[in-house]
């Protein structure tokens, strides 16, 4: 068996490749929502969600998902509204136990695997700029959206437009 400084680090080095491989710390991190020290708060956000598990006995996964979600917001000006949070806190979980359990060899395993998903990283890529010109010539654009329930077929008004913004008033 392991020392319990050397499973605390084999838990610190699954909480890296969880969160690394988060693609929302990715992109976070990556187009600069943390500032010019997102790398660096990426790394204290590894030892604080171990720590965080480390001082707190049983926890759960609302309390870790509202522990991330702080983070996110506080430090990288990020809402993680994908649906990936739930994913992420399951894991960290599923690993701390893991660790608790005394499953070392299941844990780096686990890590194991993460290092090899880490090389795919996520990728954000912004629309090509509209130069004001362009924007003269083009007529506003109207999204048309299915109706979720039949409805009664009615003569839609124009779009109005206001500084620039397409308007659409439901009647």
């Amino acid at each position: 068996m392991a020392t319990p400084a050397a499973s605390r680090v084999l838990f610190s080095e699954a909480v890296r490749q969880v969160l690394l491989s988060w693609p929302v710390l990715q992109i976070a991190v990556d187009n600069g929502f943390g500032g010019v020290y997102g790398t660096q708060k990426a790394d204290w956000m590894v030892d604080v969600v171990q720590q965080f598990f480390h001082d707190n006995a049983d926890l759960q996964r609302g309390e870790v998902e509202d522990f991330l979600s702080d983070i996110m917001n506080q430090e990288f000006n990020t809402v993680v509204e994908d649906g990936s949070l739930p994913q992420l806190c399951d894991a960290l979980l599923q690993m701390f136990s893991q660790w608790q359990q005394g499953a070392l060899q299941t844990l780096r395993n686990t890590i194991d695997s993460l290092s090899q998903k880490k090389s795919e990283r996520a990728k954000v890529t912004a629309p090509p700029p509209q130069s004001d010109e362009d924007e003269e010539d083009e007529e506003p654009q109207v999204m048309e959206c299915e109706p979720s329930a039949p409805s009664v077929s009615r003569k839609a008004d124009p779009p109005e437009e206001e500084d620039g913004w397409t308007v659409v008033k439901k009647k």
